[in-house]
């Protein structure tokens, strides 16, 4: 297995094709991969599935590339928050779907994507619209609906450290989905901080294994920045 470092974004995504599902970490901006993102955006893929956890805020990060127009639908747990104003006119104009997955959801349809799980049920979403039109099952006295992983063609993550093999390390809360969203997809490509040498990342607090990770681009001064990642 090899790992692709670099420092070019745009190269890292050079290949993500029209009609892509991207996978993008980030809480809000914590963990956002900025960098990664603005290189999507200027790459020009069209017709886009996007997954994360919000619907982008402001103008920066996701909330620009959803200003392009590229992204056909988005799939995340919280659309709407105060400064989402960039996605609210999209979906009132019906230039981008919405398929809304509460959160817990969410990271198990990920994770189950990467652990090779076929579907699983869950009883979140039990007997309200997000239940319409699937398979539901009563386990033990307790009703449960039946949910698909998430899989992605490309994830687009952060990390604050990466060693050259790939190994990541994550600071703090900014590592929210990028662990499992690492798994979820057939190549992942990660932004870091900082890169260091074999054997300088301690096993034990490696959270993301580099047999996950496909591209490392080392952005040591981005020129955007959300929440440190």
């Amino acid at each position: 297995m090899s790992i692709t470092h670099g420092t070019d974004p745009d190269a890292a995504v050079a290949d993500i094709p029209d009609g892509a599902t991207v996978l993008i970490g980030g809480f809000g901006t914590a963990g956002q991969p900025m960098e990664l993102i603005d290189a999507l955006r200027r790459l020009g893929a069209k017709d886009l599935t996007v997954v994360n956890n919000n619907a982008g805020n402001g103008d920066q990060g996701l909330a620009a590339l959803l200003a392009t127009g590229n992204v056909q639908k988005i799939i995340c747990s919280f659309p709407r928050q105060h400064d989402s104003w960039i996605f609210d006119n999209l979906y009132r104009s019906g230039r981008i779907e919405l398929e809304v997955v509460p959160q817990g959801n969410l990271a198990e349809r990920l994770r189950a994507a990467g652990a090779g799980i076929g579907a699983f049920f869950s009883p979140t979403g039990v007997g309200t619209t997000l239940a319409e039109g699937k398979e539901q099952r009563t386990i033990n006295g307790r009703d449960y609906v039946l949910e698909y992983p998430i899989r992605g063609d490309f994830a687009l993550i952060k990390a604050s450290k990466a060693d050259r093999m790939g190994n990541l390390l994550y600071r703090k809360t900014a590592r929210n989905f990028g662990p499992v969203m690492a798994t979820a997809a057939s190549t992942t490509i990660v932004e870091v901080g900082e890169v260091v040498e074999t054997g300088a990342l301690d096993p034990e607090n490696i959270i993301t294994p580099a047999i996950f990770v496909d591209r490392v681009v080392h952005v040591a001064e981005p020129t955007r920045e959300g929440v440190p990642g």
